[in-house]
């Protein structure tokens, strides 16, 4: 299981790295392995306020649906169209092709709830 030293993590297993202002995220490595074969992506509405916490679409594999959860505040920005198509991307590369958004986050306070990967390393 790869967890990148470059990230930020949640407790709901979704990474986000800060470029320019905003937030690209996606799930971790562990997670799509506890999913299994990806089938399909709710994604995100671009232009949606969310709140940390918040359900933002679901992730459906072949053995469950698991939803996914806003890990910052702010307005979805862009999401990732090729996941409509190629959800397996998920599963492929995580931390790469298989980004899930990108937030305009608001609130710098709510990093210090993000874990590191030391910290992500011990939750599991």
């Amino acid at each position: 299981m790869h967890i990148p030293e470059d990230l930020l993590y949640t407790p709901e297993h979704f990474w986000v790295r800060k470029e320019n202002g905003t937030v690209l995220c996606g799930i971790t490595d562990y997670a799509q392995g506890e999913l299994g074969d990806v089938v399909f992506v709710e994604l995100p509405k671009v232009g949606a306020k969310v709140r940390k916490g918040e359900r933002i679409g679901d992730v459906e594999s072949i053995k469950t649906v698991s939803n996914l959860y806003a890990p910052l505040s702010g307005e979805i920005v862009a999401v990732n169209d090729a996941l409509r198509e190629h959800p397996e991307l998920l599963n492929q590369d995580p931390y790469g092709k298989g980004w899930i958004c990108r937030i305009q986050y608001e609130d710098e306070g709510e990093w210090s709830a993000l874990l590191d990967a030391s910290a992500y390393r011990k939750l599991l």
